[in-house]
């Protein structure tokens, strides 16, 4: 570990955690938010080009789940987009064509649907991909970690805070769940057992 700029980072491998990833506290409150994070925002969610050929090859598994405009965006667009960034993020359904009602907090400047999206009978919104039994973006199952690809090959872990999942961040305060500790099986995938356990390692040395 060593004492950055933006405080502790953690180093394990060719990867440096920021200390918040296990300072913080954090698990979705789904009653509350019904999953805004898939449908807000002004982009994608952001994706690795190694996972382009599952989106593809899965999609008979999952598209059935999806919402009709979801579907019609995958047919127009493909399996992804480039957004303003120039990063490879999910498709996404154009507001006017959106299922969904916006309302006075989902204001259609503010929407960006995700076209793998499943809409219950409540307006909730779930990935279709997932409820297929099939491998979601790495980048939503670690939310609210995002990636970054360091030059030279490594990672950087950092822990991104949105407005609409404040519930989320206390909730988890509440239940004194920390970020890493809330992903743990979606970091152990991505990163092996032995990257968790000494994340895991290394935020009791911080905790004290």
């Amino acid at each position: 570990m060593g004492k950055g700029r933006f405080g502790t980072i953690i180093q394990i491998g060719d990867i440096l955690v920021s200390e918040d990833v296990v300072t913080e506290y954090f698990a979705c409150d789904y009653a509350v938010c019904r999953g805004a994070c898939c449908i807000e925002g002004d982009s994608g969610a952001p994706l690795d080009e190694s996972e382009l050929e599952g989106l593809e090859r899965d999609y008979p598994a999952y598209s059935g789940l999806m919402s009709e405009a979801g579907r019609a965006a995958v047919q127009a667009k493909g399996f992804f987009e480039v957004d303003r960034d120039n990063d490879i993020v999910t498709t996404l359904v154009s507001p006017q064509k959106s299922e969904i009602s916006g309302g006075p907090d989902l204001a259609a400047a503010q929407r960006c649907e995700c076209a793998f999206c499943h809409f219950g009978e409540q307006g909730e919104c779930l990935c279709a991909i997932e409820m297929a039994g099939c491998t979601k973006p790495a980048s939503c199952s670690l939310y609210p970690i995002r990636i970054t690809h360091l030059t030279g090959g490594g990672l950087a872990l950092n822990v991104h805070h949105w407005d609409i999942c404040k519930p989320a961040f206390e909730k988890g305060g509440r239940e004194r769940i920390r970020v890493y500790q809330f992903l743990k099986n979606p970091l152990t995938k991505a990163f092996g057992e032995d990257f968790y356990e000494a994340l895991s390692a290394a935020a009791k040395h911080l905790h004290g």
